[in-house]
């Protein structure tokens, strides 16, 4: 049975749909877990998909994302703003303030957003902005009306998102290393998993960590890097082997910096749709102590996104 997409929409050809019935994870998450980075596609019907999307989801609302946080044993989330609903942030919002504190967002706008749409934005729970330079997946944005975005929403406390991949890095250095606020780098900037950690390209992406205090990197979406796997699905104990070295070496250089979740509902894998729960049990592997999953999973994520709670 596939999963629907209302409001008059057809889902795109080949869509995967999430995994209907993810296991419940062996490994047990620390007290206060945060799943640093999900999404909420619609539903269509209520929150409609944006016209110039470079794709159509299934509906994936806020009370799937809320059952799978309590499924899989976190106590929070941070919903990132989807590429298919572009700068309408609505289905996001709707589902911070749906959470009682318990979501916080990081948006999508553009240039000629209002003071008080920002006001409006951070009151719902929203904490930061994304910024896409994945060509498949978005339009190109002018870099001095994302640097204008940037200046704004710092003096809100906010941070920036970055979503690019490895082979852009050297052309986008000079960009980023000016952004005026805290920056967080999807997914370890998409490194080539077929190449050595050790390797030139990798220690690149390191080394702009080491050079820029300010940069965070979220461990995130081994099902998309890998590329031998095996995939999380059927009780797979060691899915995404090649993934693990990467991931690894980010968490144990930088443990202050790092950010994990889930990437549910996974939008545009081609491949195969992982089980949310084997996604978890990876964990232990890629921060292998409790101290280092206490900071992935817990302080580092109530730093960035409530503050407020953390300084208590």
């Amino acid at each position: 049975m596939t999963l629907p997409t209302t409001g008059g929409f057809d889902k795109t050809p080949g869509w995967l749909d999430w995994h209907p019935s993810p296991s419940t994870p062996r490994f047990q998450l620390p007290e206060g877990a945060v799943d640093a980075h999900c999404h909420v596609f619609g539903p269509g019907a209520e929150f409609p998909y944006a016209p110039e999307r470079k794709y159509t989801p299934c509906d994936a609302g806020k009370a799937q994302l809320f059952a799978l946080r309590d499924r899989l044993g976190f106590s929070r989330n941070v919903i990132v703003q989807a590429t298919c609903h572009g700068d309408d942030n609505r289905a996001m919002v709707d589902a911070c303030r749906a959470s009682g504190g318990r979501a916080r967002g990081v948006a999508t706008v553009r240039r000629g957003v209002t003071d008080a749409q920002l006001r409006e934005l951070h009151e719902a729970g929203v904490r930061g902005v994304r910024f896409n330079f994945v060509k498949r997946l978005v339009d190109s944005t002018p870099r001095d009306e994302l640097m204008e975005i940037a200046h704004r929403v710092k003096a809100l406390g906010w941070h920036v998102v970055l979503y690019f991949e490895a082979p852009d890095l050297p052309e986008l250095w000079d960009f980023f290393a000016a952004l005026p606020t805290t920056v967080v780098v999807d997914h370890m900037g998409r490194p080539d998993v077929t190449q050595p950690v050790d390797g030139p390209a990798f220690a690149l992406f390191l080394r702009f960590l080491r050079e820029h205090p300010f940069v965070w990197s979220k461990v995130t979406c081994p099902e998309r890097l890998s590329a031998s796997g095996p995939p999380a699905l059927d009780g797979e104990t060691e899915p995404y082997r090649d993934v693990i070295p990467f991931a690894r070496r980010v968490v144990e250089e930088f443990p202050d910096r790092v950010l994990w979740g889930t990437d549910w509902p996974h939008p545009n894998l081609k491949d195969h749709m992982p089980d949310d729960g084997l996604l978890v049990d990876l964990i232990p592997r890629i921060a292998p102590t409790a101290a280092l999953r206490q900071r992935l999973l817990v302080d580092n994520p109530m730093r960035l996104y409530w503050p407020e709670a953390s300084s208590r």
